[in-house]
């Protein structure tokens, strides 16, 4: 069973571990996107994240779905909307799996995936003015 949420409230790691808690299952793993207070040298005063909810979330479950059928995993994707500033938890992936090599692999293929294929886009506000990301790409000053 996976946790897949869009949220503008901020994300509890410690609940979310123990959402995927299994007794069957003995290596877990986490990746925790902060908000930098530098990028590329410059400094980040916050981000704000907006997406095409619905479509987010369609595509945030069918990755969830395919990462637990690969790795027999339970799995989380958690993103943050709206206004988050450096050291707030924009984004949190997690795997639950038998064993901690199938966890690292689950884990990282769910954040590298939600970064390139779900609708969630960053305005980057600094003291250059505002850029627009899109995943790992940046497509607007």
């Amino acid at each position: 069973m996976s946790l897949v949420l869009l949220t503008r409230d901020p994300i509890d790691p410690e609940a979310t571990r123990k959402s995927l808690e299994d007794p069957t299952l003995g290596g877990l793993t986490m990746f925790i996107g902060e908000v930098r207070a530098l990028t590329g040298g410059k400094e980040t005063s916050k981000l704000v994240y907006s997406a095409y909810e619905e479509m987010a979330l369609v595509q945030m479950k069918r990755i969830a779905q395919e990462a637990e059928e690969k790795w027999s995993a339970r799995v989380a994707m958690i993103h943050r909307l709206g206004e988050l500033f450096p050291g707030d938890i924009a984004v949190l992936t997690a795997a639950a799996c038998a064993h901690r090599e199938e966890a690292f692999a689950c884990c990282r293929h769910l954040i590298e995936t939600l970064k390139f294929d779900v609708p969630i886009w960053k305005q980057e506000f600094g003291p250059d003015g505002v850029a627009w990301i899109e995943g790992d790409s940046r497509v607007m000053e």
